[in-house]
């Protein structure tokens, strides 16, 4: 086989190995010592390891920044209580390409962070992925029902408000680019919103986020708790929805994702 050569006779060069991305890991946390010790052991041994794991100290009083700092992770302290702001500060400290976040309580499978990035680079118009969460510490059998019944209600309903798949904190992954692009329209200083919520409705229609059904990771059945806790969880969907409605109603959402798609995108 011949070389290729250019018009003055040198040999072409040879093409360029894409780049690969940096990962960055979020982990926010609040007086969660024991779960995140167990989190971060389990991000240590993915298959595809994090370039850096950023621990978000929102205000604890036990050993939570300890724990970090003895697995080599970097400590961010955000004083200011709730998952919003912890989030948000978490994200803005992330130096890699791609933002990983869980819960300090997550229990990630070795191929987790490799199947984000799969799903990440699959088309050049996602910017954000999420898969579900299977509750832990539970009989098999119930554990899959409630995982199916909680996760499958959270998706349809979000989704009906979003006019497309929802963002979920425990499990997500996304473009650095992106979240630079939204961070300054994120309600961050509202501690009783859901943070990921919130960031969903700050997709655009030019963009899309990937929910894999597939791609889970073990999270706590502390989320099945009933009474106070539930009609927390409950009002804080209510007051993110409408928060963002304010600004654009869903037939104006869903109107303009369909006429995206009806252009071919």
């Amino acid at each position: 086989m011949t070389e290729s050569r250019d018009p003055i006779g040198a040999a072409s060069p040879p093409p360029e190995a894409p780049r690969v991305p940096t990962v960055s890991v979020v982990v926010p946390a609040r007086n969660d010592a024991a779960h995140l010790a167990r989190c971060l052991r389990l991000l240590a041994a993915q298959t595809r390891p994090p370039d850096e794991v950023v621990v978000v100290d929102n205000a604890s009083q036990d050993g939570t920044a300890d724990v970090a700092r003895a697995a080599g992770a970097r400590v961010v302290f955000e004083p200011v209580r709730g998952i919003p702001p912890a989030a948000a500060a978490g994200y803005d400290a992330a130096r890699g390409d791609v933002v990983v976040r869980c819960d300090a309580d997550s229990l990630p499978g070795p191929g987790w962070i490799a199947g984000l990035l799969a799903a990440l680079g699959s088309r050049p118009d996602v910017v954000a992925v999420a898969g579900p969460g299977r509750f832990q510490g539970l009989p098999p059998a119930l554990a899959g029902l409630l995982s199916a019944l909680y996760i499958g209600l959270y998706v349809v309903s979000t989704a009906a408000a979003l006019a497309h798949p929802p963002l979920f904190g425990t499990n997500m992954a996304m473009r650095r680019s992106w979240w630079l692009e939204v961070r300054d329209r994120v309600h961050r200083h509202d501690p009783e919103l859901h943070d990921d919520l919130d960031l969903s409705f700050r997709l655009d229609p030019a963009h899309r986020i990937l929910f894999v059904p597939g791609l889970s990771v073990g999270m706590s059945p502390r989320a099945l708790r009933a009474g106070r806790p539930a009609v927390r969880r409950l009002a804080r969907a209510v007051r993110t929805i409408r928060l963002n409605w304010a600004d654009e109603r869903p037939w104006e959402r869903w109107q303009a994702r369909l006429g995206r798609r009806g252009d071919g995108a």
